[in-house]
């Protein structure tokens, strides 16, 4: 594997962050982070579930997909914790992971459409492909650190409520969307991590180009002095005398 060539890993990764960054958006989206579900003893009502998201609230009644009652204006009166800190938390993941899937992108297209002998007076600012994964890798994995660890508190912040007030609480299916974005993030940064090792060895700089100058410059290098000085006396600059008969 090397780093002049687009290769299926940069490709599964970009593919692999770009599902990831997918299912964050319908996490913060969907309004299923955490059901209160209330029982009711009157056998003439129906028992509630309160559906809670990040952005809306909506409480329905069993056997029914209407919202009873829909508040498009629960993000600014949201009053547990847990939830506070994923409307932060969340976008902020996706924004990192956008920004690392736009920069293995620029990684991805220097590698494809960039001659590989560069002008030498642009060489000192062209990109290097495997400087623009090992980068992207470290954001991939950034992002998923900042959305995984509230997602995971979500659970136990979940449990603290059932133990303070009454276990009607429960989370629900966009705990388990963050918790798997998270894990393909964590594959994606693993994966550009991955490539970059087998390029890692390349002599050039980590954010210079992989021919910083043209190979024509060192084809006509001359030999160092101690190399010459091995060759014999009857080697150098002996001229060849022909007699004509």
């Amino acid at each position: 594997m090397g780093c002049r060539d687009v290769h299926a890993a940069t490709v599964l990764a970009f593919l692999s962050g770009t599902a990831s960054v997918a299912g964050l958006l319908a996490a913060v989206l969907l309004p299923n982070w955490r059901q209160m579900r209330l029982y009711t003893f009157n056998k003439n009502e129906r028992n509630v579930t309160v559906y809670t998201g990040l952005w809306i609230k909506c409480a329905r009644f069993d056997g029914s997909r209407d919202c009873v009652i829909y508040d498009p204006q629960w993000y600014t009166a949201v009053d547990q914790l847990d939830l506070r800190v994923l409307q932060f938390a969340l976008p902020l993941s996706m924004l990192t992971a956008v920004s690392a899937l736009f920069l293995c992108l620029i990684g991805m297209c220097n590698t494809a459409f960039v001659s590989t002998v560069p002008n030498v007076k642009l060489a000192k600012c062209l990109v290097n492909s495997a400087g623009c994964h090992l980068v992207a890798g470290l954001l991939f994995l950034l992002a998923c650190a900042i959305c995984l660890t509230p997602s995971i508190w979500v659970i136990f912040y979940n449990n603290y409520l059932n133990r303070k007030y009454e276990p009607v609480f429960s989370f629900d299916i966009s705990v388990f969307i963050a918790i798997a974005s998270a894990g393909g993030l964590f594959f994606t940064s693993v994966l550009l991590f991955l490539w970059y090792c087998a390029c890692k060895s390349l002599p050039s700089p980590f954010w210079q180009p992989l021919y910083s100058h043209a190979p024509s410059m060192h084809s006509y290098a001359s030999q160092p002095y101690s190399a010459r000085s091995r060759l014999s006396a009857i080697e150098i600059d002996i001229p060849v005398v022909t007699h004509a008969s």
